[in-house]
């Protein structure tokens, strides 16, 4: 009897299949081939191993994520934290790589553990994905590092007054270029003031024109070189003037603060640019004017901790008004924006980054309103 049945089973489970191979002649041919790789994919996205599948992926989610959230607490020593901050929007692009080895290993727990890394860069990253510019401003400024290897400090020159920017702040100048620089916008910027490396070339009066030390590249293993080699000082790298408007006086600062460099055996060395950013500080907080306007190369991005005595007293223009990253450096291939436009008292409306001149850096500019 037993087996009488079994027999019985088999055959019925026989007649389903030819039934399911052969059809009715109506569409149903295959039915059962189609809904298969359906119903493999559904298996394979369910079942206890969904959560058990890439460890390694998760945490290395969650460690991107933390990464992000908790980049202030990374050491400084041999310059790490500094060098995290200086390119942190681009640890995002880790987002979508663990995203793909999630998918491709079906791992339920390393896509949920991507949502840490996502809010985090979002929470820092995901304004400047927003167009936040207006129309409007009662004054274009401009900053750009012009290289002191520019070969057409001319050329450079006029693309930037073609720029119709009241204020043009140029940094990193040689003597012999900032003589073509000032023939060539003489006739467009009547008003101007440089020290050493640095200018601002104005459409509107200046007066209280001096230098201020950012403690140049005095500190460190450059330093030691310059001794040694009995090199004469670095020229100031750093002014501030007070630009005359229509409603009320503003003080701007030019500033190119020192270099930052990759060295065996200092790591990221950041100690000049570190000392020049905490004079720069420094001198904003001793301002007494209101409105302020910082300008220059930073040699640093804001989200580095070394900045914090400036973006406590100064709005970042282009966060405010920019749209996009703003990245300036380098021109061939902008990784990073460490070319910045600070203001006190005063409201950017805009913000952008103009073409490419001579110089390995893009121009910034800004427009803001009283």
């Amino acid at each position: 009897m037993r087996q009488q049945g079994d027999a019985e089973e088999y055959a019925e489970i026989l007649g389903r299949a030819q039934a399911g191979q052969c059809g009715t002649g109506r569409g149903d041919t295959g039915s059962g081939d189609r809904r298969a790789p359906v119903r493999r994919a559904i298996r394979s996205l369910s079942g206890p191993d969904l959560w058990k599948r890439g460890p390694v992926l998760a945490a290395s989610a969650l460690m991107l994520g933390l990464l992000m959230l908790l980049h202030a607490e990374i050491t400084d020593r041999g310059g790490l934290g500094s060098l995290v901050e200086t390119f942190l929007p681009w640890f995002g692009l880790f987002i979508p790589v663990l995203l793909a080895g999630a998918l491709w290993r079906r791992s339920a727990v390393a896509v949920v553990a991507l949502l840490l890394p996502v809010v985090a860069w979002l929470s820092l990253f995901g304004g400047l994905l927003i167009d936040k510019s207006q129309p409007g401003g009662d004054l274009i400024v401009v900053s750009h590092n012009v290289n002191a290897e520019n070969p057409d400090p001319a050329g450079t020159a006029h693309d930037l007054a073609a720029s119709g920017a009241h204020l043009l702040a140029l940094e990193e100048m040689t003597p012999q270029a900032t003589v073509a620089y000032g023939k060539e916008l003489a006739k467009a910027y009547p008003y101007h003031t440089v020290r050493g490396t640095v200018g601002l070339w104005s459409k509107l009066p200046l007066s209280d024109s001096r230098s201020v030390n950012v403690l140049r590249g005095d500190a460190g293993p450059p330093a030691e070189t310059r001794r040694a080699e009995e090199l004469p000082v670095d020229p100031p790298r750093a002014l501030r003037t007070t630009v005359a408007t229509d409603q009320g006086p503003l003080v701007v600062y030019v500033a190119h603060l020192g270099s930052v460099r990759l060295m065996p055996r200092h790591g990221f060395w950041t100690e000049s640019r570190d000392a020049g950013a905490v004079a720069l500080a420094k001198a904003v907080a001793a301002e007494r004017n209101e409105r302020v306007v910082v300008l220059g190369d930073m040699n640093g991005t804001t989200d580095d901790r070394v900045f914090d005595g400036l973006t406590s007293q100064l709005r970042s223009a282009h966060e405010v008004a920019g749209n996009g990253f703003g990245f300036s450096w380098p021109a061939s291939f902008p990784m990073a924006r460490i070319d910045q436009i600070l203001v006190r008292g005063v409201e950017p409306k805009s913000s952008w980054v103009l073409p490419a001149t001579g110089s390995d850096h893009l121009p910034v500019a800004a427009a803001i309103r009283w």
